[in-house]
């Protein structure tokens, strides 16, 4: 059995790795356009939270080396998008991006650390911490709640990647069948929650993936595209005339 968990989890870190990396094409195109245009910086900033915690809890947790290696490159990889986000990001949407991550991910999660291992000693701890990643852990695979009544009012799966819902499918499905195999609900629960949301979201993209989008998503992206174009319009006029502001939306 020991040896069976080991093959699930090294399966599990190639699959966590996957996801981590599932959202290079959305920030290649936001460093192509050099606009992060309707795109939102908090779940990243939740996974590096939730990265950290699991990288604190496989640490803590005697035979938690497989959690902790493959959420330790979650922390580098949401490092960078987050890096990216603050580059092309408009500046509201910066400061809010800054304000987030100085709360919960340098706040909140000195304030965990700094508790459990004051406040808290032996499996006391180690549940502590698993009962954070766990709750984190759900409000991360809950996250795409939104995209999916988006999806569904608009009829348009283009702010609901793929490939980022298939993986997070596999990595619940493979991370509970592991956290079963070693009897740790903290892992389990969390990531059950995952697979059957991630079985939730390929089924609104089948059904939706040639969808034509409704009038009202047509409309509203039709005000969206006016609005930008308008900027476009003003910013370049300002610039003609020796105006130096920022060309944030360009």
């Amino acid at each position: 059995m020991e040896g069976l968990s080991f093959f699930v989890g090294a399966i599990g870190n190639i699959i966590s790795v996957l996801v981590f990396l599932s959202p290079i094409g959305t920030f290649w195109r936001i460093v192509t356009n050099r606009s992060t245009e309707e795109f939102e910086s908090l779940p990243y900033i939740c996974t590096l939270l939730n990265s950290s915690l699991w990288t604190y809890y496989g640490i803590t947790k005697p035979g938690g080396l497989l959690v902790a290696t493959v959420n330790g490159f979650g922390i580098i990889v949401e490092t960078v998008y987050i890096a990216l986000f603050l580059i092309f990001a408009p500046e509201k949407m910066k400061a809010k991006t800054v304000v987030l991550v100085g709360i919960l991910d340098v706040g909140f999660l000195a304030a965990a650390i700094l508790f459990t291992q004051l406040a808290l000693q032996g499996d006391l701890r180690i549940e502590a911490i698993g009962l954070l990643g766990a709750g984190l852990n759900i409000i991360m695979y809950g996250s795409p709640l939104a995209v999916m009544r988006t999806v569904v009012t608009t009829k348009s799966v283009e702010y609901m990647p793929f490939f980022l819902s298939f993986f997070l499918f596999l990595n619940g499905g493979i991370w509970a069948f592991y956290a079963f195999l070693v009897q740790d609900y903290f892992l389990g629960v969390p990531n059950g929650i995952g697979f059957i949301l991630g079985v939730a979201q390929l089924v609104l993209y089948a059904i939706y993936r040639n969808a034509k989008p409704s009038k009202c998503a047509l409309g509203a992206l039709g005000a969206l595209e006016d609005g930008r174009l308008r900027e476009h319009l003003v910013s370049s006029s300002d610039q003609t005339h020796g105006n130096d502001e920022d060309q944030r939306f360009l």
